[in-house]
């Protein structure tokens, strides 16, 4: 440790850090300042300020860190934190200085695992947090020299307990917008559904995205399937779209307008709300005129 306030012990064993689940034993932990702890780049998990995190600041400043958290040293200084964020963010609230860690020379590929590994664990992890995490995992394995898409899969499933199929599902959600990710993250479309949109292009995911907000109903995974056959044989449409999604709850399936092409219309500087409240306006104009000229010459015009 650089710096006079630094203070090292050597523990025993790794059961006393870890509670059993270490590899190593007999690393020195080493107190840091806070303000010498960067974020691990790309770290794929929240830190929230949440009652969570409130029980662990109250237990940071009656016990202590109990578990020193792994970092390694920084190129322009200070140390990148590997694991131990939520620890680190309860320090900080409760306005410690320094925080226990063990110091690691670690490549990029050896820290993504042990990021990855260390976190994966949780359980209020987000669909969207293991998809990256996920593909970090596995992109650090393969570059460690591991083989087979399959075996690779299985070696990042093996710290969360889940199988490779599952694995290569949620680094297939890596692949979603973020207004589809976000609509997985809150449980309107499922694990296998948000697979089988990622094979969608961009713009027909904006598609699929627009409609289920403008619905507010939730992606089955028939339609999500109907959805990724058409997008493959490229006859998807914003409109057939719209009408799929449509057949759940047997919506009126009229006519839907593309908010990007709508926005060619308007100044740039217009929300979607001036852009809403003009169109309105101008419906409702073109309906006073129909009304006066009978409903049936407007059903003809359509």
């Amino acid at each position: 440790m650089r710096g006079s306030s630094a203070q090292k012990m050597k523990l025993t064993s790794y059961d006393d850090l870890f509670g059993g689940d270490g590899q190593a034993s007999g690393e020195a932990v080493t107190s840091v300042p806070i303000r010498e702890l960067h974020p691990f780049k790309g770290h794929p998990f929240r830190v929230l300020d949440d009652e969570k995190m409130q029980e662990t600041v109250e237990s940071v400043k009656k016990y202590g860190i109990l578990v020193p958290g792994i970092v390694r040293s920084c190129p322009g200084g200070g140390y990148e934190v590997v694991s131990g964020h939520r620890r680190w963010r309860a320090c900080e609230l409760a306005g410690l200085d320094e925080m226990p860690v063990i110091i690691r020379e670690l490549d990029d590929d050896e820290s993504t695992v042990i990021m990855v590994d260390s976190n994966i664990q949780r359980e209020d992890i987000l669909p969207s947090e293991k998809a990256k995490a996920y593909k970090m995992k596995y992109e650090a394995l393969r570059h460690q020299g591991s083989k087979g898409v399959k075996s690779t899969a299985d070696e990042v499933g093996e710290a969360a307990g889940e199988s490779g199929r599952t694995v290569q599902r949620y680094i297939r959600l890596a692949e979603l917008i973020q207004g589809l990710i976000g609509y997985v993250d809150g449980n309107k479309i499922s694990l296998a559904a948000g697979e089988k949109l990622s094979y969608l292009r961009k713009e027909e995911q904006a598609w699929v995205s627009e409609t289920m907000g403008a619905s507010g109903t939730a992606l089955s995974m028939a339609q999500a399937g109907q959805l990724r056959s058409l997008s493959e044989a490229g006859e998807l449409t914003a409109d057939k779209v719209y009408k799929i999604l449509g057949q759940k709850q047997g919506v009126d399936r009229g006519v839907t307008i593309s908010l990007k092409k709508v926005r060619g219309y308007f100044p740039p500087a217009y929300t979607n709300r001036q852009i809403e409240e003009v169109l309105y306006t101008l419906l409702e104009k073109w309906k006073q005129e129909k009304e006066s000229e009978g409903w049936a010459d407007a059903e003809d015009t359509v």
